[in-house]
């Protein structure tokens, strides 16, 4: 097939634009062709477009929608909405990604889940970051928002760490949110390979961001080896593992909320995970080809 990446830009490291880079490859490796010169056989729009019309079947995967009532949503999903409706299908990155949307825009006439997906290969080729200082290694790493809850994820480190661990901090971390610790180190943003190379000397990954959606970081993590740390809101869980460490915290009712003023966790409060979702971008890419062929 020959399919045209709507919305996209490729020299971006952001997550939709690092999934589609990836997405891009192994559809590639299986064949396939994306935005080859010539009559494409079908659009994948990334969260929203700017077209009126398409003349070919066009698919929507939808990263996420706003819901911060600390902004005007329904103007900043407006666009969103509009591509969802257009849309001939469309693919939702969890679970709860699904629910939040039918929520807020209405059940869509077609649509499919397909998880977030890790380049095992590249994976493969890339060698743990040589570091012996630590008996266990805990990383984090994020585009550093207030929900993210870096503050939760330090506290959750210092408050379950032994004396001879450690943990990196992977993304630009403001000056004032920093703390002051032997054990805790800052690296500032890093490319993939530096983050992978990361990932596969970590032996845990903490995510305990409020409501996030699907975060490549964690499935790319997952897929190094890291046991995942995240909270039971959002989708996150969804592609930490069945090994994961779930911090259970209140059920969100899916209305409009401050995101930015997210809750303080409870560590001793858990819950098991019942989601064993597959991670291997090949796998993920096969599924993307199989919804947009049969719709």
């Amino acid at each position: 097939m020959n399919i045209v990446f709507d919305n996209v830009n490729f020299n971006s490291n952001s997550g939709p634009n690092s999934f589609a880079n990836k997405l891009k490859k192994y559809l590639t490796i299986a064949g396939h062709s994306v935005n080859k010169t010539g009559s494409p056989e079908a659009f994948l729009c990334f969260i929203e477009s700017s077209r009126v019309n398409y003349d070919r079947p066009m698919f929507q995967r939808l990263d996420g929608i706003y819901f911060n009532s600390d902004f005007d949503y329904n103007k900043q999903n407006q666009n969103i909405k509009r591509t969802y409706e257009l849309a001939d299908g469309v693919i939702f990155q969890s679970e709860f990604n699904m629910n939040l949307t039918n929520k807020f825009f209405g059940k869509h006439r077609n649509s499919t889940i397909i998880h977030n997906g890790a380049d095992t290969m590249a994976i493969k080729s890339i060698k743990p970051l040589p570091l012996d200082k630590y008996e266990k290694l805990y990383v984090c790493a994020s585009s550093w928002r207030p929900h993210k809850r870096l503050g939760e994820n330090i506290r959750y480190f210092l408050e379950h760490s032994g004396v001879n661990d450690g943990l990196i901090i992977a993304g630009n971390v403001p000056q004032p949110e920093k703390i002051n610790d032997s054990k805790i180190h800052y690296v500032g943003n890093r490319n993939q390979s530096e983050l992978l190379s990361l990932y596969k000397r970590a032996d845990f990954f903490i995510h305990l961001a409020w409501i996030d959606h699907c975060p490549n970081v964690v499935v790319d993590a997952r897929a190094c080896g890291c046991k995942i740390i995240c909270s039971s809101t959002g989708g996150t869980k969804e592609i930490a593992g069945m090994d994961a460490i779930i911090i259970k915290e209140k059920a969100w009712d899916l209305k409009p909320v401050k995101l930015y003023d997210p809750p303080l966790l409870d560590f001793s409060k858990k819950e098991k995970n019942n989601f064993n979702t597959e991670v291997s971008m090949k796998k993920v890419a096969e599924k993307y080809i199989n919804f947009i062929k049969n719709n």
